[in-house]
């Protein structure tokens, strides 16, 4: 397994992957574009091949990006469209770069319209990955906390997801200890750990868990909210 913290690439793939690994670190996470917004930064092929260079001196890697906040695959309105075109964008442009996978939280509905929302989410990721055949950076539906509405929160909901997407090789989970806390798993003893990885096994396949988010949760267990100590 490797470790590493998530890091900033405004001011490069290389500056960031140095700064990894002055940390002690051999990868490290990254936000795909403004976590909160639209906008991305041009990698260009020059910095790709430096980029390359310093991971072939360093050994880091693998990479995991993760997605903007702001995308939500079980909208009903044009932020779905948006949300699929900038899914399909980032696959491509970190693929360039090598990078592992691409983290996405689901979306979210009200509770009346979560069904419909599951939907969305599926037809949504079933025409990205359609789109994305020749992309081998895989995207990682995130386990979520449960916040009001939020898709993906229970083991069940996630290989639900997985199973009606039809598991292609390109799809995969990102596992967060504060979120999984904050859903009501109890990582605080070994027998607890043990109880969350038998229900990911029975409903995912922890084959499928190709990500772990390691974050403390600065709210109590089964508080179904979304924040981190941290």
């Amino acid at each position: 397994m490797r470790v590493g913290p998530h890091l900033s690439i405004s001011k490069g793939l290389p500056e960031a992957g140095m700064l990894a690994v002055s940390l002690g670190a051999d990868t490290f996470g990254f936000h795909s574009r403004n976590p909160r917004g639209t906008a991305a930064r041009s990698i260009p092929p020059t910095e790709i091949e430096a980029w390359r260079r310093t991971q072939a001196e360093t050994g880091l890697g693998p990479l995991i990006g993760h997605l903007p906040y702001i995308i939500n695959l079980a909208s009903p309105t044009d932020l779905w469209e948006l949300g699929c075109r900038i899914v399909r964008e980032d696959l491509s442009r970190c693929d360039a770069f090598g990078a592992f996978a691409l983290v996405l939280h689901p979306g979210h509905r009200s509770s009346e319209e979560r069904a419909m929302g599951i939907e969305r989410v599926i037809a949504g990721v079933r025409a990205i990955l359609g789109a994305s055949r020749d992309v081998r950076t895989l995207l990682l539906l995130e386990g979520m906390a449960g916040q009001t509405g939020e898709l993906g929160a229970t083991p069940d909901q996630l290989g639900g997801m997985l199973d009606r997407i039809g598991r292609p090789e390109g799809i995969g989970v990102c596992l967060d200890t504060c979120h999984l806390f904050a859903s009501g798993f109890d990582l605080r003893t070994p027998d607890g750990v043990a109880s969350m990885l038998d229900e990911f096994e029975r409903a995912v396949g922890l084959e499928r868990v190709r990500a772990l988010h390691l974050n403390d949760s600065k709210f109590g267990l089964g508080s179904h909210k979304d924040r981190h100590e941290l």
